[in-house]
Order: structure tokens, then sequence, then C-alpha cells
């Protein structure tokens, strides 16, 4: 019964892409060295204390069904603290480190599909809002450059798919909260979203765009999300959005400071929106108390087309294509 309430709550949360969540405490936790933890500038105090140093990280080695050797000695670095604009000057397109590989190459070792990638965001980054085209579009894409097209073809299957990781209203938290699948897509309540798309997508890459629907341990959760992928074997792609929701545009600093703090490719979608009126942003008449968080179709088509950009560029460099 207390479990029919959970997922009639949910059902509930899910009917509007604008909703918020704080979950309770989410059972996956961060690896983290003593002589690497770290802070992101400006982070308020109880988000800093929020990292916990001690803990055990979840793993694919703890499925059954998962064997993995050590994981690659992939770890934050200290970086040079941002100026609180600095992020805006950073371009469209990610500069790919080189390090990556290692984490593609212990991925693959280990079972990750090359072929596969996911996707971690709220509503617009659903199939039918953001990639779905380039599997339902076959003008589309023969419009490509055959670099693009190349892309396309190797991903074929992850651009136009449902996952419990890309949903309406979808936070950090909400990646770590068990109940927020409903227990769909093939997940169960013993799993998170994340540990869901992890086994039965098994994604060698993964788009994080999210941070419209935010909460106060934002970055606390992302750590814990990225850590986890790194050691997974799946190479995170960190992304920035349009709007500016939270009203100071810390949600697109910090995740330029993580980004750089983990040396991950950034895919600045921010600068590719600079030109267009209000940002490409818009206001749902159905919706008005969200604000303008919806992309128009102009800034649909550059979050399509940049966000392809970036998945080829950062494949590239993990493949030495």
């Amino acid at each position: 019964m207390k479990r029919l309430f959970t997922i009639i709550g949910i059902a509930c949360l899910l009917s509007a892409c604008g909703t918020q969540i704080t979950p309770s405490a989410p059972s996956v936790s961060v690896r983290r060295e003593a002589s690497a933890t770290k802070s992101v500038d400006n982070i308020r105090e109880s988000e800093t204390k929020s990292v916990y140093p001690s803990a055990t990280p979840i793993r694919l080695s703890d499925s059954p069904s998962v064997t993995l050797s050590a994981t690659p000695s992939i770890t934050p670095q200290p970086t040079a603290t941002l100026n609180p604009e600095e992020w805006k000057s950073l371009p469209i397109l990610p500069t790919v480190d080189p390090t990556i590989r290692a984490i593609y190459e212990y991925g693959i070792a280990h079972g990750t599909d090359p072929h596969s990638f996911s996707i971690f965001g709220d509503c617009q980054s659903r199939p039918d809002a953001f990639f779905g085209v380039f599997e339902t579009d076959s003008d589309l894409v023969k419009n490509l450059s055959p670099e693009l097209q190349e892309t396309v073809a190797n991903f074929s299957g992850s651009f136009n798919r449902e996952s419990p990781t890309s949903q309406d209203g979808t936070t950090p938290g909400a990646l770590l909260w068990k109940s927020w699948h409903r227990g769909e897509y093939g997940c169960t309540f013993s799993e998170t979203p994340v540990e869901c798309e992890l086994r039965i997508h098994n994604p060698s890459f993964v788009i994080i765009q999210i941070g419209t629907h935010f909460e106060s341990r934002n970055t606390d959760y992302l750590r814990r999300v990225i850590t986890q992928l790194i050691d997974a074997g799946v190479v995170p792609i960190l992304a920035t959005k349009a709007d500016n929701r939270e009203k100071d545009e810390r949600i697109n600093r910090d995740m330029a400071l993580l980004a750089s703090e983990y040396d991950l490719p950034l895919w600045n979608f921010w600068a590719a929106v600079s030109d267009l009126p209000n940002r490409g942003l818009y206001t749902r008449d159905d919706r008005p108390l969200q604000g303008d968080i919806y992309l128009t179709d102009d800034a649909a088509e550059r979050h399509r087309m940049t966000g392809l950009e970036a998945l080829n560029a950062v494949w590239r460099v993990a493949t030495g294509k």
C-alpha cells in the first residue's frame, strides 16, 4: 500500500515538466580520495559539507552479473577558481581532454556498449524535443556532414528512446532516487534511475544536461552521478543550459567548474543561443508560473545540432577516430 501511494504521488509530480523535488538522501555515494577532495567556488557551506568523503561507491561490480577489475585511475585534479562570468566565454563545443580515452577504454574492456549513449535530463531532453529526429527524419540525416552521419549511424538506437534518466521535471537528486522511475522502463525499485539506465542501455557515453529544475544540493548530487559513471567506465559529457531559472546563473557556472575539476568535456549550449532573442526561450501558456524555460524552434534546432556535434567530438577523441 505504501508503494502504491508513492507511485500515485510521483505520477502527480510528473504532470508538469517544471516540477521540482527534494528526495530523501540517495543511496548512491561518491568515491573521494582524501587528497582529491575539492569544492566548487562559492558553493554554499551546507552543500560543501554534504560531500561524503568516507563513503563507499555503488558500482556495476556490485551486480552479480558484472565483474570489474580496478577502475581507471582518474580523480579530480586541482583547478583554478573561475571568475563568476568566465564560463560564458567557453566555446560551444567541448575541448576534449585525451584522458577521457582511459575511461572509455576501461568501460569497453568491461562490457559497455560502444554504440550506445544516454541522456540525463528533463523534458527538453526527451526524444520528441531533442534527438529523436536523427532516427525519424531520414532527409535530415542525409543533409548532415559525412562525419555526423557516421556518428548517427554508430549510435543508432540511442537517439529516439525513452529512458528513466530523461523525464519531465528531472533534477540531479531525482537521478539518485529509487522511486523516480516508478518501476517503469524495465527498472526495479531496488535501483536508482542511473543504475537502471546503466543496466538496461549500457552506454559508453552520457550527456548530462540538467539544472532547469534544481535543488540546494545540486552540485553534491552531480558529483555523485559523475563519479558513478566514471567508476563504471562511462564518459560523462557535461552541458550548460539556456535558462537562468535560479536567477544567479550558478547552475551553469557550477557545471563548468565540475567539468574542469574532473577534466571532462563541456558542451556550452548557453553560448549557442546567446544571439537569439531572449536566448531562444519562452513561457508556455499552460505553465505561466514556470517562466521562460522552454526552447523556441530556432533554439531547439541549435540544441539538437550542437548536441550532436558535441557527442561527435567526444566520441572521436575517446575512440581515436
